[in-house]
């Protein structure tokens, strides 16, 4: 069934369910490397103000969220941004991820950036679907490049893909 959501930009009034979505993500230990969440002045800093975006069920609540981070400080690299998308687990499988993504592309191409990456754990099917029907490529794959400290895979050396999306309105395809 597709949730009816609308998506708005993510404001410091959110962390609360921002987080309690993120930490429900490492807590499954298929979404990240990360043990525990930032704090809000942490992800604040961290995330590029122009792409955060969160998605709102009907009654309100922030069901999911978007943001993206700077791959880099070097100017070479100010239009590259590594970018994470997390669903309520509730909401798995009701659209949400699909148009929150969809919005998080369009506010990052407005915004100048030429190329959005990730990198999802192969086990993340459903997570690499969404991504390829958002345009998104694999360019490679990381063998053992950390080893996972919580969820079920705790312990193990885990893989990840890189993915990557180039915006054709910024010059790049």
């Amino acid at each position: 069934m597709l949730l009816v959501i609308s998506i708005r930009a993510l404001c410091a009034g959110d962390w609360p369910a921002v987080e309690r979505i993120f930490a429900a993500g490492i807590a499954a230990g298929e979404a990240t490397f990360e043990i525990s969440t930032p704090s809000w002045e942490q992800f604040d800093a961290a995330k590029v103000p122009e792409a955060r975006l969160v998605a709102v069920d009907d009654a309100g609540t922030v069901v999911g969220w978007a943001a993206a981070s700077p791959v880099s400080s070097r100017r070479g690299y100010r239009g590259v941004v590594e970018h994470s998308v997390y669903v309520d687990p509730g909401h798995h499988g009701q659209g949400v991820g699909t148009q929150l993504l969809a919005a998080f592309v369009e506010v990052a191409d407005a915004a100048g950036y030429w190329m959005i990456q990730s990198s999802v754990f192969p086990e993340n099917t459903a997570s690499l679907r969404l991504h390829e029907s958002a345009g998104f490529r694999v360019v490679g794959r990381r063998e053992r490049i950390a080893r996972a400290e919580v969820g079920p895979r705790a312990g193990q050396w885990r893989d990840t893909v890189l993915i990557e999306r180039r915006s054709a309105r910024n010059g790049q395809d």
